[in-house]
């Protein structure tokens, strides 16, 4: 029987940016839905069920797996054929994109960064090799390779020296006990105010949400519990995050398989998540916590659940207060859970699938390159 096709193991910097794609979800439509294959088919989920989220195809998943094993990020984005002949070589193309990366120090240029007309004058004046283009083409040629004109950033990756274990057991526990596998993370913070969010209006009259002048509820953290094999997600919101909840949110996991048997929890790296006390609960009660390594929470599957907590009960509401929000959440979890294959759930986790994965990485820049 033939291996099932999985994605290989995302780098930090994949990892980030698909989060970032997913999760805010500004991109087009055919660019987040192979974000999220890619997304979750590194995470452990399986063809079968990344079709069923994105509403496509196995076929098409397997592709958009193999190309992107094949050709890295540049699976998200298809192929287009057409168009006249080109006039300037695929050769020209490379020697034109390595100028525009290159610092124009290195090239012999008094300046430390590029504008359009200078590239294009240092290439036709270029003894090396003379390529003459307009400053309106070098720019469509840049942008379709994905370089723009933007300001330095900071960059970071994880520094964890068990990153390769702990996403090798990760990987290996959704692969070989995908009905023992759950995953835990806190969602949030949640706080009283008009939340934006989308829906259908009249053209030109959209509905609005009051203005946000205080915020006197405090916040909240719903503290989510995902089942890889059952797809059901439950939760509690809380005041904050601890090791008490922590706790609390494994001793439920504990109770979704009473049979005795081991099972796998997939969380963060956070401090509340290790305490002595969670330490000693989980070895007596055979519960194994698969911990993320730190800067990679893109590796735990439940981040994708939250997107229709976001979009169908965050956004566009005004709730009063926590009390009300609970309520909401606890309605939305049990249809949820009575309609998982629903396209409106499936199409919001679409969304959601890397938008957590870009809040933590707003300053993501270029990643240094890493050793072979």
């Amino acid at each position: 029987m033939a291996e099932p096709v999985r994605a290989r193991r995302l780098t930090d910097a994949e990892g980030q940016l698909l989060q970032r794609l997913v999760r805010r979800g500004k991109h087009g439509s055919i660019r987040i839905r192979r974000a999220l294959i890619i997304m979750a088919s590194a995470s452990g989920t399986t063809a079968p069920a990344i079709a069923q989220l994105v509403a496509a195809d196995e076929d098409t998943v397997r592709d958009v797996i193999h190309a992107f094993n094949a050709r890295g990020l540049e699976a998200l984005d298809p192929k287009w054929a057409g168009g006249r002949p080109r006039l300037i070589s695929i050769d020209d193309v490379e020697f034109i994109t390595q100028t525009a990366l290159t610092r124009p120090e290195k090239l012999g240029r008094p300046f430390t960064h590029w504008s359009i007309r200078k590239p294009a004058a240092y290439l036709a004046g270029n003894p090396e090799r003379i390529i003459r283009i307009g400053r309106e083409r070098l720019r469509q040629l840049l942008r379709a390779r994905k370089i723009s004109f933007q300001r330095t950033r900071t960059w970071k990756e994880s520094t964890d020296p068990a990153r390769e274990a702990k996403l090798d057991r990760i990987e290996e526990v959704t692969s070989r006990f995908p009905m023992r596998c759950f995953a835990f993370d806190q969602f949030g913070p949640l706080s009283i105010r008009p939340c934006h969010g989308s829906g259908w209006a009249q053209e030109g009259r959209p509905d609005r949400l009051p203005a946000t002048y205080s915020r006197t509820h405090g916040i909240r953290y719903f503290h989510g519990c995902y089942s890889l094999g059952d797809d059901r997600l439950w939760g509690i919101a809380r005041r904050r995050k601890g090791a008490d909840h922590s706790l609390a949110a494994l001793k439920s996991i504990r109770a979704a398989r009473p049979d005795g048997a081991p099972i796998y929890v997939i969380m963060d790296n956070l401090s509340a998540n290790k305490t002595p006390a969670i330490r000693a609960w989980a070895a007596r009660n055979k519960v194994e916590r698969c911990l993320t390594p730190t800067s990679a929470s893109w590796a735990n599957p439940i981040e994708a659940q939250f997107g229709p907590l976001r979009s169908f009960v965050m956004g566009g509401s005004d709730h009063p207060n926590h009390t009300v929000l609970a309520r909401k959440l606890q309605s939305y979890l049990r249809w949820r859970n009575a309609n998982a294959r629903h396209p409106d759930v499936l199409a919001a986790q679409r969304r959601e699938r890397a938008r957590v994965r870009s809040e933590k990485q707003r300053r993501w820049g270029r990643p240094k390159t890493r050793a072979a």
